[in-house]
């Protein structure tokens, strides 16, 4: 799925003309979240180069799991909506119209769709929420290990 998400990403930045794609997620998400800490994300090797969309976004575990907060509130961040809540409707619950895999959409992984979602990064970060338990986990690592994280997430928010 990350050729998809860096296509989405390059789409966006030529849509936005006047700023990069690091500076729309800072007016859009990270100052209106208070996130605690600055993020980076890694670019393409151009000069001012094209931010890695499919990957790389660097952050802590407090702050991606304010992204997992906003989600799981359906994009209200202490009664302000950032992100329309039929957005966040549409983007994780499962529609296999026109072939779409029932696992996956609009770039949020769905291990019991209806249930809970995540997102999870190309080594091992993860980004779960169980709307329906008010449960938030993020993983971060270096690699996934042995571990099927999915099935991980899933028995914690059983026995939560």
């Amino acid at each position: 799925m990350s050729g998809n998400t860096q296509l989405l990403g390059l789409v966006l930045e030529r849509s936005l003309k006047d700023k990069t794609v690091t500076q729309y997620l800072q007016e859009k998400l990270w100052t209106p979240l208070g996130m605690e800490y600055d993020a980076s994300w890694s670019i393409d090797k151009k000069k001012n180069g094209l931010e890695k969309t499919f990957c790389c976004l660097n952050a802590r575990a407090r702050d991606f799991a304010k992204i997992g907060r906003l989600y799981k509130n359906k994009g209200n961040w202490n009664g302000r909506q950032i992100v329309s809540e039929k957005w966040v409707e549409e983007s994780t619950k499962a529609d296999t119209t026109n072939g779409s895999a029932s696992y996956y959409q609009y770039q949020w992984w769905l291990p019991n769709p209806g249930k809970d979602f995540m997102a999870q990064g190309i080594l091992g970060q993860f980004i779960y929420v169980n709307p329906s338990k008010d449960l938030v986990i993020v993983r971060l690592g270096k690699n996934s290990g042995k571990a099927r994280w999915w099935g991980v997430f899933g028995g914690v928010a059983a026995g939560y």
